[in-house]
């Protein structure tokens, strides 16, 4: 069904959605989707990025307790 669509249907949709809905409040719509576009992805960074930190907070120490105890006494 929507394999024949072609430029000039995808034309006609925009025309009617245009005239529907006008440009004000396709405007708003738009900048709304991009402001969830940028929330989802500083979402997925900051979600990267925690998981990168409690991977580095849950590495074990494997220094040798010889060398630990030399560490401690230097301080």
């Amino acid at each position: 069904m929507l394999n024949n669509i072609g430029l000039p249907g995808i034309l006609l949709i925009a025309v009617v959605v245009l005239v529907l809905f006008g440009r004000g409040k396709i405007s708003s719509l738009m900048g709304e989707v991009g402001k969830g576009i940028t929330s989802f992805k500083k979402g997925i960074s900051e979600g990267t990025k925690e998981l990168e930190d409690d991977a580095a907070a849950d590495a074990k120490d494997v220094t040798p307790e010889a060398e630990a105890a030399a560490e401690k006494d230097k301080v």
